[in-house]
């Protein structure tokens, strides 16, 4: 029976767990400390998430880097954005030459403004850089622990790794589809928490479908649009990792982002909100990477600028809001240092080339 390690105790964390283990396969849940394990054991799944859920027998929670880790086929790392080099170096010294490496984490880190796979590959030796694999999607954790269908994406460099870790983690009720482009991959499910805290913030001030639906469109322009400063394929945008994964965190009432915009709107401070959360929502942190990474790079983000406001400098939220639905408004696909443009001015050079 294959092993696979899960490095973080968070509620996607002990999902993931429970659905892997679920399909048979041994989990080694890792805790950071035996007061964590503890605690873990004797709750089991987020009861917030599924009340009176139980582990199957196959998952073990353990506070041990050395148990979890040694002999996995799979480490998946589901830890927040902003720890994940911390625990790099605690997990890389246990990794074997074949071990798949996939991160479930969705930031950017503040400072580097790099994603989680670069930060990973930091930490690691360069022979094991292959194996590495990101995992993103609509996947909301409780839906999935309540066994509802659902479906992600799994990136790697080499369709043979997003192969090797696709077979491993699809499950009857989780389909896994793959790709090659990491880039929009892990940015897609970065990226779409800015737009849902935006999203939050339109429904805490009453603003209606109207302005959410463009707002959200809008957002996946400008995501986009960085992606494609970075390197990523634009049509990574259209799928589950961007696409799928925005629909579900900017309109359900289970999305923490979507939560925290909702509460901003209707009044609430930032640190009241967060503190008085059990996980963290991910596009706070997100929003200060991706402004700094954007003011670097001299690329127009008009959402990320205005998210930034609200979250950083203590903005209007009233007139910030407006801001979002009123800004300089020009061709759909025209931002200062966008690619979208030529982007398709070069897909049409080649098609003319073919014909």
């Amino acid at each position: 029976m294959p092993k696979i390690a899960i490095i973080g105790t968070t509620s996607w964390g002990t999902t993931l767990g429970v659905v892997l283990a679920n399909k048979g396969l041994e989990v080694k849940l890792w805790a950071r400390n035996k007061q964590e394990a503890t605690a873990v054991k004797r709750n089991g799944p987020n009861p917030h998430l599924l009340p009176g859920a139980k582990f199957p027998p196959s998952l073990s929670v353990t506070d041990s880097l050395k148990e979890a880790v040694t002999n996995a086929k799979a480490v998946i790392l589901v830890v927040p954005s902003q720890s994940m080099r911390q625990n790099m170096k605690l997990v890389a010294p246990y990794l074997g030459e074949s071990t798949l490496i996939i991160s479930a984490a969705k930031g950017l880190e503040i400072g580097s403004g790099q994603r989680m796979s670069q930060v990973v590959m930091d930490e690691i030796d360069a022979k094991l850089h292959p194996n590495v694999c990101v995992l993103s999607g609509p996947n909301l954790s409780q839906e999935i622990l309540q066994d509802l269908p659902a479906a992600t994406v799994l990136a790697a460099a080499e369709e043979t790794v997003a192969r090797k870790a696709q077979k491993l983690l699809s499950s009857p009720r989780l389909c896994v589809f793959t790709n090659t482009d990491i880039i929009g991959v892990e940015l897609g499910g970065a990226l779409k928490n800015i737009i849902a805290l935006g999203a939050g913030i339109a429904d805490g001030l009453g603003y209606g479908d109207n302005a959410k639906a463009a707002l959200i469109t809008r957002g996946l322009t400008e995501i986009t649009a960085l992606g494609v400063a970075l390197g990523a394929n634009p049509l990574t945008f259209s799928g589950l990792a961007s696409l799928g994964d925005l629909i579900a965190t900017c309109a359900s009432p289970l999305s923490r982002n979507h939560y925290v915009g909702v509460e901003l709107g209707k009044g609430r401070s930032l640190k009241e909100i967060t503190e008085s959360m059990d996980g963290v929502a991910e596009g706070v942190s997100t929003t200060l990477a991706v402004w700094n990474l954007a003011h670097k790079i001299g690329l127009e983000m008009p959402i990320t600028e205005t998210i930034y406001r609200i979250l950083y400098e203590g903005a209007d939220i009233c007139q910030a809001a407006t801001g979002l639905m009123n800004g300089g408004a020009a061709h759909e696909l025209a931002g200062r240092k966008w690619r979208l443009f030529s982007f398709l001015r070069r897909r049409r050079s080649k098609s003319t080339q073919r014909t």
